[in-house]
């Protein structure tokens, strides 16, 4: 891996090493009970603000594009990820988040025409062993909807991650710009959601505003402009890989702030997941583009991917 390749990859997994921090803020700092409402207050912001800064609007089919990544990257996904922290062991909900490059790895067959090798399936599973090993304890309370949310949320994210990589950005377009798009195009969905389910929101405390603050200038802002860099630059299944720091900023975070110890199975489990992490962004072989013909699409840059051996 190449000095420019390490440093996107490195600067990519800044934006799952802060997801990994969003049950901790979630249980200590924010509201209970209103994932609505703080799915909303994550992304609405976050998008104003990165509007303000690009000034572009999309064109032509980016409209419906802008709009499609939206949901899955933010409308829904934001939501469900929020009923999992509420419902979940931090360590639950980010093993089932490490499936997702295994996810990633199916859907590329389809989408993206590549087609998935050995490496990168061994990579995924040591992977979900890995996190298994690292978050998951005897006598773990498993909550039937919070599994179901975070398998659907780590389904819409993986969906959202391929067409992001296969359909690129438009010409001119910078992805400070297509990052705002889609936190406003999930925005239009959460808010008035939120509003009629949920009711008024609350009186906010300093915490609150502080927690709304972490996550939506760093986990959001910079987070997920950080995160399609990675796509763009990396391919859709090396990025997927980096997500599995999530859940080893979540242990580190327990064992900094609640005091938590790692047994020798979770240290082994640690080892197993950066194993897999840095197995997964070794270059392969380039697939062949799917030609596009939408003359505002700019071509997405070849870059390695899992075959022959996802974020």
């Amino acid at each position: 891996m190449g000095g420019t390749r390490a440093g996107v990859a490195v600067t990519a997994a800044l934006a799952p090493a802060a997801w990994g921090t969003t049950y901790l803020v979630t249980t200590e700092l924010l509201p209970e009970g209103r994932p609505l409402l703080l799915a909303a207050l994550r992304a609405l912001p976050a998008g104003l603000l990165l509007l303000l800064i690009g000034r572009k609007l999309p064109k032509g089919r980016w409209w419906g594009r802008a709009a499609v990544l939206g949901m899955l990257n933010i409308g829904l996904f934001f939501p469900l990820t929020f009923v999992g922290a509420y419902r979940l062991p931090g360590g639950v909900a980010a093993t089932i988040g490490a499936i997702q490059p295994l996810l990633v790895t199916g859907l590329s067959i389809g989408i993206l025409g590549v087609r998935p090798g050995r490496r990168a399936l061994l990579a995924g599973l040591a992977g979900v062993g890995g996190v298994a090993l690292l978050v998951l304890k005897s006598g773990a309370r498993l909550d039937a909807t919070g599994i179901a949310a975070m398998v659907g949320a780590i389904a819409l994210m993986a969906t959202g991650t391929v067409l992001t990589r296969r359909w690129g950005r438009p010409e001119g377009a910078t992805l400070l710009d297509l990052t705002a798009w889609q936190l406003l195009a999930g925005s239009l969905l959460l808010v008035p959601l939120a509003a009629v389910v949920e009711g008024a929101p609350p009186a906010l405390s300093g915490a609150n505003l502080a927690g709304f603050a972490y996550l939506g200038l760093f986990s959001t802002a910079l987070g997920y402009v950080l995160w399609f860099r990675g796509i763009d630059r990396l391919g859709a299944g090396p990025a997927s890989f980096l997500g599995l720091i999530n859940p080893v900023v979540a242990t580190v975070g327990g064992l900094v702030i609640l005091g938590q110890t790692l047994t020798r199975w979770q240290l082994l489990g640690l080892l197993l997941a950066l194993g897999a992490m840095l197995a997964g962004q070794a270059p392969t072989r380039k697939p062949t583009p799917a030609p596009d013909p939408d003359p505002d699409t700019a071509t997405v840059p070849d870059a390695p991917t899992l075959a022959p051996a996802t974020r």
